[in-house]
């Protein structure tokens, strides 16, 4: 009798029985359940022949179909069930009544327990195997990661030997390179003005809901400086590339070159300056939207017209010019890549660098124009040809890097003398007050940095007495009459200063003023400034030597430190300038270039005709166009282009002429207003 007939007779249905955790298996095979069928049937007709209850029969056939669906896995979980099944199987002395139940079972299913003995002895083998292969691979690994450690080990050994061979590691006699690469190491994400602002306002308040553009978007090259906009003319190579001169002790020297194409644009745009009309600039740009120095130009005659956003805009777009000419092996991190100032190509980098740094600076990123201050003077630190000496100190102190800069002076004081500089000597003495008044300094520690504030900034006063007064102008701090009226601080300490130590303390004093203004710093400095007068009134020796220093050095200032103060636009600086600096025309594009300049092309000369002989008319056509030439003809350069605008130029003046005439023709003079004329106002005059 089949099972759905054993149901019938007992008044159930399918899918009304109670579920039970035996019942849920992976799945049976055809054989199982038809090896399962047969049993049931017999179980079922032996419990009806002894009318026993049907609770014991059902059980032992759902372990049954348990052990052999869990017996007869062929996967990874096979282990697992087994082990489950030795935990869940009851010895026979433990439950009697279920072995009692279960002896019909063991007397019909003999061949079932053979066979389910042969499939646990499988089991058993393949989970011996599987330890086997699990070990092998423990000890492939241990030995894979001792290999991968020997080779690290032996990469940092290369890696070592590298740097030593190249020389970046080791300590130049003269300025000492290690000492730059650890102070004014340069970082690329710290080149980027948006992550000093996301430090500041969160990434959210920086870069908003900003969505790229889909639909005609342009693909720039990725750079660090600056990030291509989408406003800005598709990039086309203007010409410019840089090549690899040398490489000593470690140290490459690069230099962007012109081509022939670039340096006839370079010669339009010398025409363009020399024309005097910034309208000239603006079409050279038209056509050649990436040269370098017509961007320099116009961004600083948009400067003077206050449209800063377009002038910062400018230069962004020429760092973006010069970075898509970079030499593979030129860095800007790795501080061993330097430029030389004295060849015209490179000093356009040199400016467009300053310049977007100026702009950082105004716009609150302080951290980030240090940066680029960095940059400027690892490119050429020996000569430092834009003097960012008398700069870096005060990004510092900006952007409350105190450490680095107490480092600096501590590491180049012994070849550069930096304690000879104002701003060092002051600039030192504030970091130590600062870092005094920091709330997680130790009290000793505390203390210390107060002494040798209070020390530095006397010394500092006494070597350089012709910054206080300036100093507390501009800080609107009204002196005491004891101060004012002393003749170590008064009026003639400042006229009887050397020229270059005037324009020294002018340029620290315009630039820095706003640092002083603290009420806390300014009681520092009061104190300093009665200490001092007491020293002077004791005589100390201090005085008289650093007065002997003054009258012997500050005669005249660098090149560089003239080239500083031009490019700073600080009035107070630029006020001291020498007339040989103030009498000579400054170029904006190349603020006193060198005078060993290393050229490597020249200008070819313009044949001027003389406007003696030229009448007033042709004068005129003269400011119209600067090509036009009454007298001589049409000028030799450009002769298809000047031919050109010749004729055009012929053609505007007949319709100029044939509008005049027809304005002549129709002009008709009104008739005065007759007095028996009826609308005549009364209050209007005769």
């Amino acid at each position: 009798m089949s099972t759905r007939a054993l149901r019938r007779l007992k008044g159930k249905q399918r899918g009304q029985e109670a579920l039970d955790l035996g019942d849920l298996s992976l799945g049976d095979s055809p054989e199982e359940q038809a090896e399962a069928e047969v049993g049931e049937e017999q179980l079922d007709t032996a419990n009806a022949a002894n009318v026993s209850p049907p609770s014991n029969s059902k059980s032992s056939s759902r372990k049954t179909k348990k052990n052999k669906a869990q017996k007869n896995f062929s996967n990874i979980y096979e282990l697992i069930g087994d082990a489950e099944n030795e935990s869940d199987r009851v010895s026979p002395d433990e439950d009697p009544e279920k072995n009692k139940g279960s002896g019909t079972r063991k007397n019909n299913n003999k061949d079932v327990e053979n066979q389910d003995q042969k499939n646990e002895e499988e089991s058993t083998k393949s989970g011996d195997r599987a330890k086997k292969k699990k070990k092998k691979k423990k000890t492939k690994t241990s030995e894979d990661g001792q290999l991968n450690g020997a080779a690290t080990e032996n990469i940092d050994l290369l890696l070592e030997n590298v740097e030593l061979s190249n020389g970046v590691s080791l300590q130049s006699e003269d300025c000492g390179c290690s000492v730059r690469r650890s102070v004014l190491h340069v970082e690329h994400r710290n080149l980027n003005s948006e992550t000093e602002l996301k430090r500041y306002f969160g990434a959210r308040a920086v870069l908003g809901d900003q969505r790229p553009r889909q639909r005609n978007r342009h693909f720039h090259r990725s750079t660090w400086m600056t990030s291509p906009k989408e406003s800005w003319p598709r990039f086309s190579r203007p010409g410019i590339s840089m090549t690899l001169l040398e490489s000593k002790n470690g140290v490459h020297y690069f230099t962007f070159e012109h081509n022939r194409d670039y340096q006839q644009m370079q010669f339009k745009f010398l025409d363009a300056v020399e024309s005097m009309d910034p309208n000239n600039i603006v079409a050279l740009l038209q056509l050649n939207p990436y040269h370098i120095d017509s961007l320099l130009q116009l961004s600083d005659v948009c400067r003077i017209q206050e449209d800063q956003e377009m002038a910062r805009d400018l230069i962004e777009r020429a760092l973006y010019s010069f970075e898509c000419a970079f030499h593979p092996l030129f860095s800007l991190t790795s501080g061993t890549s330097q430029l030389d100032y004295l060849r015209p190509e490179n000093r356009a980098f040199y400016l467009a660098l300053y310049k977007h740094m100026m702009f950082l600076e105004k716009r609150g990123c302080p951290r980030t124009a240090l940066e680029y201050c960095k940059l400027i003077l690892c490119l050429d630190p020996d000569s430092d040809p834009l003097c960012m000496l008398l700069l870096i100190d005060f990004l510092m102190l900006r952007s409350r890097e105190y450490k680095s800069l107490l480092q600096l002076y501590q590491d180049w004081e012994e070849h550069r003398n930096l304690s000879q500089l104002p701003n060092f000597a002051f600039s030192c003495a504030l970091c130590h007050f600062h870092l005094s008044q920091q709330e997680d300094v130790d009290p000793e520690e505390g203390d210390k940095q107060r002494q040798q504030a209070d020390q530095m900034l006397q010394s500092a006063l006494i070597m350089f007495p012709g910054v206080l007064m300036p100093l507390l102008d501009l800080c609107t701090v009204q002196p005491d009459s004891t101060v004012s009226s002393h003749s170590f601080f008064g009026p003639k300490s400042q006229i009887g200063q050397p020229p270059a130590l005037a324009e020294l303390t002018a340029l620290y004093v315009g630039r820095t003023y706003s640092l002083w203004k603290e009420a806390a710093v300014m009681l520092w400095l009061e104190e300093s400034v009665k200490e001092v007068l007491r020293r002077v009134d004791a005589k100390d020796a201090l005085v008289e030597d650093c007065q002997n220093k003054r009258k012997q050095r500050y005669q005249s200032a660098p090149r560089n430190i003239h080239r500083h103060v031009l490019l700073s636009e600080i009035k107070e600086a630029t006020s001291t300038l020498p007339l040989e600096v103030t009498t000579q025309p400054v170029m904006g594009f190349d603020p006193l270039p060198p005078l060993d300049s290393v050229i490597s092309y020249t200008r070819p000369e313009r044949q001027h005709v003389g406007a003696s002989n030229e009448s007033t008319l042709s004068l005129f056509f003269r400011s119209l166009l600067p090509n036009f030439n009454l007298q001589g003809g049409l000028r030799q350069e450009d002769d298809m282009e000047v031919a050109r605008a010749g004729q055009e130029l012929n053609q505007e003046v007949n319709r100029l002429m044939v509008a005049m005439r027809d304005m002549l023709a129709n002009i008709r003079f009104q008739e005065p207003p007759r007095e028996d004329n009826p609308y005549r106002d009364e209050d209007e005059w005769d």
